[in-house]
Formats: structure tokens, C-alpha cells, sequence
């Protein structure tokens, strides 16, 4: 009964209203008013129970968006009824426009197709850390279009990437399953210094540095487990000196340029009580009997 008096008064205000000088302009204006903010309201009252649903925020975005858009094409639909409008005549005449359009919109579409890919695939999802490889760009995805995906960048600066030019790169996820990421330099020592005093002092250097991984299970990695805290390992004997690769832990993906830095500051100060030298290349001249003879001039002013 409440339904049937609020649809019989709802039918007797749009004939008021369509009976008022432009009333058919105000009508059609509050059907696509009430549409706008109704749709907004709708997807904030049921996002919590698509995203139990779906999970994923970006289809859950994407879903909730495709709902915003049915709702506002059916109001535009019914306005265009308001003013006598068939709509049958309207789609026919849709329909050949959009194989016109199909043509000149490629793109787009492959865009479009792009973004699906993604969304089934998920080689990333929203608020993970990505580096488009090749590019040196690295950042937090903030939103998943299916016609782009827009990365916030490490510089504080928006990285906006069609879906079908990031789908056809090599991208790096540091979040997708563990965002501890390990870190590897590499140092040169001369022959002359203590080797076993240069890897302790690497290893000890790094281990008090706050946001390195200090310890604890090993970190597994595939097949192979690593260990947690920092080991320094002898790779080479170089023409300068041994070459040994540092190998760390920090805890997130956005550390290594900063933990690089702390861990260089932190092996100088190291050095100044070590029996360790960091090797450099050196070069020597010398002259004998087979380096011929130089042809010296003076001359007086």
C-alpha cells in the first residue's frame, strides 16, 4: 500500500510539474539531479558489501563505477523520454554510430581490453609498490582505471599509464607478497687489509642501522632461503682487490636509496679503527731504458 500511494503520487507530481511552462526541462534537469546524487548515495551504502564480495578494490571501484554509469544512462534515457524521444529509434541510431565510432576509438578500445586483462590477471593491485622497468620510475599504485592506471611516484609526482602500454611492460612488484626487499652492494678491498675484519666489518656496520633486518628465520625466496641478517660474501679477486657483494634486508620497499646511504655513511666510520682499506685504481709511470727519450726546450724571455 506505501508503495502503491508513493507511485501514484510520484506519477501525479510528473504530470503537475510537465503541465507548468518548461516543466518538461525541470523534469528531465530532476530526474538527472536525483540520479547524480542518488547513484553516489547508492554506492556508498552498498560499497562495504561489494568489497566483501570481490575483495579486490580495484574491481571493486570499477564495479561500483559501471553501477554509477547504468544508473545515470537510464535517467538520461528517461529524460530524453520527457521530451517525446523513442528510445528504440535513439539505440538503432546508437548502434550505427558506434560502429562508426569503433573505428576512430581502436585505441581506446585497446585500452579497455587492456584494463580487463589486468584486473584478471593482477600483476598489481591498488596500494602496492611498482617499478616500471626501464623507465626508473618507481611508486604506489593509486588507482586502476580500465583505461589507465595512475602510479604515485616516489618524487611525490602522479605517473598517469595507459592500460595497454603498462600491460606490454616489464613491471616489478615490490607488494605482492612480502615487501621486505634484500639490497646489494658491493665493495672493493685492498689486498694488504684483513679480509675476515673487512666482512665483519660490513656485517656490523649495517646491522645498527634502523630499518635493516637485523635477524631472525630465514627469509625464503622461491626455493632457496636467505638469511635474515646481513652477510657479506667474497665474490672476486679483482685487479684492485677483493670484491665483496653486501647483502641486506630492509623492511620496505621505499628504503633501499635511504638505507644505501645510511650503510655507506655507516662503513666510513668504520673504517677509521680497521685494518681495512677500500682499493682504489691506482696508476704508475715509470721511465727506463726502453721508454726512449723526451726532447726538453728552455727558453729565456
Amino acid at each position: 500500500m506505501v508503495w502503491m500511494f508513493g507511485q501514484t503520487g510520484l506519477i501525479q507530481w510528473t504530470d503537475e510539474l510537465l503541465q507548468l511552462p518548461g516543466g518538461d526541462w525541470l523534469l528531465a534537469l530532476a530526474v538527472l539531479v536525483i540520479a547524480w546524487y542518488g547513484s553516489k548515495l547508492l554506492v556508498r551504502v552498498i560499497r562495504p558489501n561489494v568489497t566483501r564480495y570481490f575483495r579486490r578494490r580495484s574491481v571493486t571501484d570499477i564495479v561500483l563505477r559501471l553501477l554509477r554509469a547504468v544508473t545515470m544512462v537510464g535517467a538520461f534515457f528517461f529524460a530524453l523520454g520527457v521530451f517525446g524521444v523513442e528510445v528504440t529509434n535513439l539505440l538503432f541510431s546508437v548502434t550505427l554510430l558506434s560502429a562508426v565510432l569503433a573505428v576512430i576509438l581502436a585505441p581506446i578500445a585497446t585500452d579497455l581490453v587492456s584494463g580487463f586483462l589486468i584486473l584478471v590477471n593482477r600483476p598489481y593491485e591498488i596500494n602496492d609498490m611498482i617499478e616500471i622497468v626501464g623507465e626508473e620510475k618507481r611508486g604506489y599504485v593509486e588507482d586502476i582505471t580500465l583505461r589507465y592506471t595512475k602510479i604515485l611516484t616516489l618524487e611525490n609526482t602522479f605517473l598517469v599509464i595507459p592500460n595497454s602500454t603498462i600491460y606490454n611492460r616489464d613491471v616489478i612488484n615490490y607488494s605482492a607478497n612480502d615487501e621486505r626487499t634484500r639490497v646489494s652492494i658491493e665493495f672493493t678491498v685492498t689486498y694488504e687489509g684483513d679480509l675476515e675484519q673487512a666482512q665483519r666489518l660490513l656485517e656490523r656496520a649495517t646491522e645498527r642501522i634502523d630499518g635493516v633486518i637485523k635477524g631472525g628465520p630465514p627469509i625464503p625466496l622461491g626455493g632457496t632461503k636467505y638469511p635474515a641478517q646481513p652477510k657479506a660474501f667474497i665474490t672476486k679477486f679483482g685487479d684492485h682487490g677483493v670484491h665483496i657483494d653486501l647483502l641486506f634486508w630492509v623492511e620496505k620497499p621505499y628504503l633501499p636509496i635511504e638505507m644505501r646511504s645510511k650503510v655507506h655513511k655507516s662503513i666510513w666510520e668504520e673504517l677509521d679503527d680497521a685494518d681495512v682499506e677500500m682499493a682504489y685504481p691506482h696508476t704508475h709511470i715509470i721511465f727506463d731504458e726502453t721508454s726512449g727519450r723526451a726532447r726538453v726546450a728552455v727558453e729565456q724571455s
